[in-house]
């Protein structure tokens, strides 16, 4: 009975000593996960970026373009390429595409488009961006293709990576605006509307009222430059104006709901994105009125 009474002991001892230990183990364990996901929390506020933020890095970037339109075509060329790259580099993410080559055909077709709208040497200076978008759908499945099993989301990918190619590559037709007669003076007014509409979106103003006042704004700057540009006249100012304002308006109602992105580079796809979008508009206001 003495010999039965301390294996019993001995056996309990050790249940405990194993309970201890493992409870340790599983603090250290528990600790380390709260500070993982503590640092993750942290990593992510840093990350954020809110709505005023990013109208407020919109109006930067419209008014840069603006600048290097009014030194010459290579200042220019250069913005507009940088605010295409940074457009490009975000969208995947912006869209939560799973395919890590939407990325690359975004920014291939992107750049590919403004340097085919740079090369064309006379009007009509858009003629060969049709071949780059195929060349840019083409990647696209290419993309998808190289993906391993199992594709997920294969339709959503697809259509992400040619929606971000087909407005990727209507950024270059900035460019070509820049290149008609009168276009400097209807691209400093387009990238003047774009400023002032960015700046009333980085207000406190939310839904309709915000965009009212965004196409309001946008007009009435637009309309002041066209007075004092030689070759526009109030009306271009007035259509490029409605025009800028109604971009950066219905965005902003559209991000709205996302008030804060978790990732910067989604944050950057969305501050270019009005820039990206406004360029075959402000071609087309030249093409009628100029």
């Amino acid at each position: 009975m003495g010999i039965q009474r301390e294996l019993c002991v001995i056996h309990v001892s050790f249940l405990r000593l194993i309970m201890t230990g493992g409870g340790l183990c599983c603090g250290e364990l528990s600790e380390k996960r709260c500070v993982g996901s503590a640092r993750w929390r942290k990593s992510e506020r840093l990350g954020r970026v809110n709505l005023s933020t990013r109208a407020v890095f919109t109006a930067v970037a419209a008014a840069l373009l603006a600048v290097g339109a009014f030194f010459g075509e290579l200042p220019f060329l250069g913005v507009l390429a940088l605010i295409i790259f940074f457009f490009a580099l975000g969208w995947g993410p912006l869209l939560r595409l799973p395919s890590g080559g939407s990325t690359l055909a975004v920014i291939l077709s992107s750049l590919g488009g403004l340097a085919v709208v740079w090369a064309t040497p006379e009007a009509p200076r858009l003629q060969f961006l049709p071949l780059v978008l195929a060349m840019g759908v083409l990647l696209a499945f290419v993309a998808e293709m190289l993906r391993p099993y199992p594709r997920l989301r294969l339709v959503d990918s697809l259509m992400g990576t040619v929606t971000g190619i087909v407005v990727g590559v209507s950024s270059g037709a900035w460019l070509a605006t820049y290149r008609l007669d009168g276009g400097v003076e209807l691209v400093v007014a387009c990238a003047v509307g774009l400023v002032v509409a960015s700046a009333v979106a980085a207000t406190s103003m939310r839904g309709s009222l915000a965009l009212l006042a965004s196409v309001g704004a946008a007009t009435v700057a637009a309309v002041v430059v066209s007075t004092v540009m030689p070759d526009l006249t109030w009306m271009s100012g007035v259509s490029i104006g409605v025009l800028a304002g109604v971009i950066v308006g219905s965005l902003q109602v559209l991000f709205d709901r996302f008030p804060e992105l978790r990732s910067r580079r989604a944050a950057w796809s969305v501050v270019m994105l009005p820039l990206s979008v406004a360029g075959m508009m402000a071609y087309v206001v030249g093409q009628i009125l100029l």
